[in-house]
C-alpha cells in the first residue's frame, strides 16, 4: 500500500484544489474523531483522505467508469450519477492506493449514501465528510457540537440534514440513505433499552 505522504502527492495532482482541501479536511476530522469515540486514527485518516478519491470523475466519466470496472449500478445512480464516486473511490482505493483493509474500504463506499448497520468508522467517515471545517450550511455548528458528545446522534442528524437537502431540490432518496437511518435508529433504540 502507498504511504499516506505518496497518496496526497497523487490526490494534489489529480484533485481540483477546493476538492483536495476538502479531502485533508475530512482527514483531520476523522482523525479527531477517530480520538474522540476510540476508533483506529490511521484507518480514519487513511479513509479520510481517500473518500472523494473519485471525485474528479463527472457524469457519463463517472458512468464508464463504473460500468468498465464492473460496479452495478442502480436506476438511482444513473439518474444522480454523483452518487458512484463512492463506491468506485473505493475500487479506487483498492486497486490503485493499495488499500486492503476492508474497513477503510466499506467506509469510502458509505460515505455518501451511509448504509444499514454501519460500523463507527464508517459513521466518523460519514459525519466527518458533512462538518470538516469548510462546510457551511444551516445546522452544521450544532451538528460538530454533537458529533463531539453523542456520535450516534450526530450521525443521525446528519442524515436529516441530507434528507431535507435532497428533498427540498426534488431529488431522489437513494435507498441506503433510508436503511442508514432506520437502522440507527433501531440500533438507539436498542442501546437505550440495553438490547
Amino acid at each position: 500500500m502507498m504511504d499516506y505522504q505518496e497518496i496526497l502527492v497523487i490526490l494534489a495532482k489529480e484533485l481540483r484544489p477546493a476538492r483536495f482541501r476538502h479531502s485533508r479536511e475530512v482527514s483531520r476530522t476523522a482523525v479527531r474523531l477517530a480520538e474522540r469515540w476510540g476508533v483506529d486514527i490511521e484507518k480514519a485518516r487513511l479513509a479520510g483522505i481517500l473518500h472523494d478519491c473519485a471525485r474528479n470523475l463527472k457524469g457519463k466519466d463517472l458512468l464508464q467508469c463504473a460500468a468498465a470496472n464492473g460496479l452495478s449500478i442502480s436506476e438511482i445512480e444513473m439518474l444522480q450519477p454523483a452518487l458512484i464516486h463512492a463506491p468506485l473511490g473505493a475500487l479506487l482505493a483498492e486497486r490503485r492506493f493499495g488499500v486492503a483493509d476492508p474497513e477503510i474500504l466499506q467506509a469510502i463506499r458509505r460515505h455518501t449514501t451511509g448504509a444499514a448497520q454501519m460500523s463507527p468508522l464508517d459513521k466518523i467517515i460519514y459525519l466527518a465528510d458533512c462538518i470538516e471545517p469548510g462546510r457551511h450550511y444551516p445546522g452544521v455548528d450544532e451538528l460538530r457540537e454533537l458529533a463531539q458528545q453523542d456520535l450516534n446522534a450526530a450521525v443521525l442528524l446528519a442524515y436529516d440534514h441530507s434528507i431535507s437537502f435532497v428533498l427540498a431540490g426534488g431529488g431522489l432518496l437513494h435507498p441506503n440513505t433510508v436503511e442508514g437511518r432506520n437502522s440507527l435508529l433501531l440500533e438507539m433504540k436498542a442501546n437505550r433499552n440495553g438490547k
